[in-house]
This record gives C-alpha cells, structure tokens and sequence, in this order.
C-alpha cells in the first residue's frame, strides 16, 4: 500500500492507496479536525455519528479500519475512507466549507488529475449538477441583491444544496453515484512509466 499525506485546510490528511481495489482511502479524523477547527476531532467524530444514526450505520458498514501512522511514527488502525464516503461524511458536518472545499479537491484526487482542468473530464451528470449548483447560485445571489463575501457565500451555500438534494435523489433512484473516478487521460505505456522514473 502507497502512503502519503495531502495537505487541505492548514491540515495534514493522511491517506493510503489500495492496489487491489485501485482507491485512495483517507482519514475520516483528519478530514473532520481540518474542515472543523475542533480541538477534539475525534470526540466531534463519536457526536456525530451518535447524533446522525444512519451516518453512524453508513460508516460502520462502508469505512474500513486501516493502518496509518500517528504523529509518533506508530501505526494504528484508523478509520478510514474513500472519496465518496467522505462526501457522505461531510455532508453531515455543519461547517459552511464542508462540502464545496472537499468536493473539489477530492473529485479531482478521485479522477486520479493533477493540472488538468477537472470540467474537461466530467460525466454528463456530473457535469449537469456542476451546472445546477452554478445556475442556483447566480440566481439566488441575484434574487437577493448578494454583494460583498458573506451573502455571496450564503448564495453558494443554497445554490450548492439545491444540486445536492437533486443528485441524492437520483443516486436513491439509481442505486449508483454520480461522482465516478472516470477520466479522459490516455492510458500509460510501459515506455512511458520509464521516462517518469
């Protein structure tokens, strides 16, 4: 397993790739200290699955426990887990950078992208609820007269939930994500392997 970490937020998050199911796995801990600010991230991490049953359920089922360092060098198994549980995750945390910031980063991470513009290797779908969330947005802020960080801010917030309902109903319709690890890259070559080393 490859080990690393990304940093997001002011924050180390520590992460692992799976070769054999091909996916990064992140820690669910980390995420939470960076996208919280708390002083205890894993006590808001216990409240929070306490306080949202079917969180708690989902990540019981969904995340595995995975070997990673601490801040002493020690490994331990922590909670862990893939770019679409994290989304899941982050959805339940009340923080107004939540969600957006960790999307954006991790769809990305997810496409396996580097400089790369991400619109240029999104789905249909992906690419229709992108357009709803910046459509929703646009209106509301201009329906409210938005001006200055603030009410901006609050109009992305609503513009971003209006998409995010309509794409969890059709995941719930569909039974599949919409958020994939799909891209467009052309595929490496041995020889190309060569030439990065």
């Amino acid at each position: 397993m490859n080990q690393s970490t990304i940093p997001f937020e002011g924050h180390n998050i520590r992460r692992i790739y799976d070769e054999e199911s091909e996916t990064w796995f992140f820690s669910i801990v980390d995420i939470v200290a960076a996208l919280t600010d708390s002083v205890n991230p894993t006590d808001y991490l216990k409240k929070l699955r306490k306080r949202d049953l079917l969180l708690g359920e989902y990540m019981g089922t969904n995340c595995p426990h995975v070997e990673m360092p601490g801040a002493s060098g020690k490994k331990r198994k922590v909670l862990s887990g893939s770019a679409q549980h994290i989304l899941r995750i982050v959805q339940s945390i009340t923080s107004p950078k939540a969600e957006q910031e960790w999307a954006g980063m991790t769809v990305k991470q997810h496409k396996e992208l580097k400089s790369q513009n991400l619109r240029d290797h999104m789905n249909e779908a992906e690419l229709i609820f992108t357009a709803l969330a910046e459509m929703s947005t646009r209106q509301i802020a201009e329906a409210a007269q938005a001006t200055g960080f603030e009410p901006n801010k609050k109009a992305s917030k609503r513009g971003g939930n209006i998409a995010k309902k309509a794409r969890h109903e059709l995941e719930e319709q569909t039974g599949k994500s919409v958020i994939t690890n799909e891209n467009y890259l052309p595929q490496k070559s041995k020889n190309d392997e060569f030439e990065d080393l």
